[in-house]
């Protein structure tokens, strides 16, 4: 089980004096910390304009914690694909692995927020035909060190990736998936299958069993682990856990709500988003206070044992996985972000190191 963190670069919910900048200096302030506390990656993603989240490119992000770390994997979670040009994706993701020494990770994903498709001047009705059309292109092109493409949306003449990419990517792909077809998808791009934590793991695991069964097809070879992203807190007093879990994961539940538009009637319609068209109805027959205490009951939080108790069950449904903790949304103080993320290296990475100790005995 691999553990890593995720930055979400979010202002929503704090107080007008917290700027951009103070934004920015405390997520570093917790991701320098990461390599010597034991984590094994660290992910950022990919948005912009809004106080929901704002990291225009992730790249350039991990390109700083390259120069300032020496082991701790470097990942994208996600470029959103539709918003960037294969070429570009392409040039950026093999410069920030020979500048780090070959610790990227190569995370995509499709993009959701009709807000920020509408900024970009991009009809997100295509999202899902230019996303087909340009991640092959990509890995390839990280691949072989050449892309070209004569598609619909990019008419690519061949040009060579310099620097020349010198590792393979191929156990280094991580795809967003969050709907039945994006779950396909990643199986034919060969990548690991990343969702964010919203439900029960007996429901997640339902969703991964038709792509493992479609990526032992396709590739002869079992799926790498899903990988599991939520929103956490982790203290000492399990009291205090909960208080914390209930405003601040919670809130983040509605900032997600409010940034997507999810009870919307426009995914009715919008194209490559049946499912989430599907549930607008269902949403909204269980409301906003009945979303977010579901979505709290679902993520890792609490106590380290607590922690620990709900991992063992993640692990015991869905077997082998991957797992990324985010620690600061909706408001959570500085304070109590740092010492989640110091707690959780002190008493749950250990054991569970012990775990992967005794399956590989």
């Amino acid at each position: 089980m691999q553990i890593g963190t995720l930055a979400l670069f979010q202002r929503h919910s704090y107080d007008a004096s917290v700027t951009d900048s103070q934004v920015y200096r405390e997520e570093l302030k917790l991701a320098s910390q990461l390599e010597a506390q034991g984590y094994d990656s660290h992910w950022c993603v990919e948005h912009h304009f809004e106080d929901y989240s704002f990291c225009p490119d992730n790249v350039v992000y991990l390109a700083h914690l390259a120069a300032i770390t020496k082991t701790l994997k470097l990942a994208t979670g996600a470029v959103i694909v539709p918003w960037n040009t294969p070429l570009r994706v392409a040039e950026r993701i093999a410069l920030l692995d020979e500048l780090s020494d070959g610790r990227v990770i190569f995370g995509m994903g499709r993009g959701l927020s009709r807000r920020e498709y509408d900024q970009f001047g991009i009809d997100m009705d295509t999202s899902r035909d230019r996303f087909d059309e340009a991640a092959p292109m990509i890995l390839k092109a990280l691949e072989t060190g050449v892309i070209e493409g004569n598609g619909k949306y990019y008419k690519q003449p061949l040009a060579k990736i310099r620097p020349a990419p010198t590792r393979s990517f191929k156990d280094r792909v991580t795809q967003v998936a969050m709907s039945p077809e994006s779950a396909l998808e990643c199986a034919t791009n060969r990548a690991q299958m990343m969702v964010f934590t919203q439900k029960s793991m007996a429901e997640h695991n339902a969703d991964f069993e038709p792509y493992r069964a479609l990526y032992q097809k396709l590739h002869n070879a079992p799926p790498p682990p899903p990988l599991m992203a939520g929103i956490t807190v982790c203290h000492q007093d399990a009291g205090r856990a909960e208080e914390l879990a209930r405003k601040h994961v919670a809130g983040y539940l509605l900032t997600v709500m409010h940034h997507y538009e999810l009870m919307g009637d426009h995914f009715k319609k919008a194209k490559g988003y049946e499912s989430y068209g599907e549930a607008v109805d269902m949403l909204r027959d269980i409301g906003l206070e009945g979303m977010a205490n579901a979505y709290v009951d679902a993520q890792i939080w609490g106590t380290p044992d607590q922690m620990l108790e709900k991992l063992t069950e993640m692990r015991r449904v869905i077997g082998d996985c991957d797992v990324l903790f985010g620690f600061r949304a909706a408001g959570m103080p500085y304070a109590d972000a740092e010492n989640s993320q110091r707690l959780i290296a002190e008493k749950v990475i250990p054991e569970i190191r012990s775990w992967d100790k005794a399956a590989a005995a």
